[in-house]
């Protein structure tokens, strides 16, 4: 699967290397493009996977800000409910596009 902003691919990871939680896709680290992300100074607290780092996603001038959001430090626990652990994973806003 693909993430892509604009023309850009952003994330790109086989499907069995994805994580589904609450109804979003999350990629691996290894599948991030590394230039494309830059954090944001947004903040929010899942009280079941802990502090967010929110990320403004994308290059040139297809940026979204607050594009994405992962848990680098989620809360241990989570682990069970979501099955295995996703630490530094990110998921992504719908105005970036999926591609199967």
């Amino acid at each position: 699967m693909k993430a892509v902003i604009g023309s850009t691919v952003v994330a790109e990871a086989s499907p069995d290397d994805l994580v589904k939680i609450e109804g979003n896709w999350y990629f691996p680290p290894s599948s991030l493009v590394a230039d494309a992300f830059s954090a944001s100074p947004t903040q929010y607290r899942c009280p079941w996977k802990g502090d967010a780092q929110y990320w403004d996603v994308g290059l040139g001038d297809d940026v979204l800000a607050d594009g994405g959001w992962s848990y680098p430090e989620p809360i241990p626990s989570s682990f069970d409910r979501v099955g295995q652990d996703y630490s530094g994973y990110v998921a992504f806003d719908p105005r970036v596009t999926l591609i199967d």
